[in-house]
């Protein structure tokens, strides 16, 4: 079985992730297959284009065969290490730096770090990258309509309604990627197909299939 038929319990992205409760692999089990340094994966994308459920599965995959790895997400550093920020240009920049000197830091001891995040500006992602040992970065897109449709929160409705101040894509910008080195399309491309893009994006830094069992 290869890394990616591993990746079946995992819904759809456009129904949302359902991850397993735990790994079927103990500890024990687990090879340590050896990357150093480790990669730095940067999800980028508006709000509901799918980087976290991306990050997730893929971190499912890279667990269980083995590898180190963490995942960063943004909403989830910005509760516990960026409390208090708002949603300022310098305050965003800040959130993103923050992110982005502990994934740089972790990518240095050999883990694989999965950052899912807006990080709706170009210059600042440019800037963290720029100091990741080895680096991926992931465009996650998707046309504003389908977002909208797939914003089960209704964040988007009340952005557009003025509600919401600050709302990236709405009345804040987002600069895409001029030249990311992955662009998902998440409205086209299944889960899988953005999946298998991605282990073969990662193949490259030495992040190979799961050997059969």
């Amino acid at each position: 079985m290869n890394i990616l038929e591993k990746s079946s319990t995992i819904s759809s992205i456009h129904t949302g992730y359902s991850a397993p409760a735990s790994s079927k692999i103990s500890k024990g089990q687990r090879r340590q297959p050896s990357l150093s340094p480790g990669v730095v994966i940067w999800f980028t994308g508006l709000s509901g284009a799918g980087k976290t459920t991306l990050a997730r599965a893929l971190e499912v995959l890279l667990y269980e065969a083995g590898y180190p790895v963490e995942h960063l997400d943004g909403d989830a550093v910005r509760e516990h290490l960026s409390k208090g920020l708002g949603f300022s240009r310098e305050d965003r920049d800040t959130n993103i730096r923050r992110i982005g000197y502990v994934a740089n830091l972790l990518a240095k001891h050999g883990v694989l770090v999965l950052v899912s995040a807006i990080s709706p500006y170009r210059s600042t992602r440019e800037a963290v990258l720029a100091e990741a040992p080895r680096k991926l970065e992931v465009y996650v897109d998707a046309p504003l309509k389908v977002l909208i449709q797939r914003d089960v929160k209704g964040l988007y409705a009340r952005a557009l309604r003025g509600e919401i101040p600050h709302f990236t894509g709405i009345s804040d910008p987002y600069e895409p990627p001029l030249n990311p080195d992955l662009h998902l399309r998440t409205d086209q491309m299944s889960l899988q197909e953005c999946l298998s893009r991605l282990l073969a994006a990662l193949a490259p830094f030495g992040v190979e299939e799961v050997p059969k069992r």
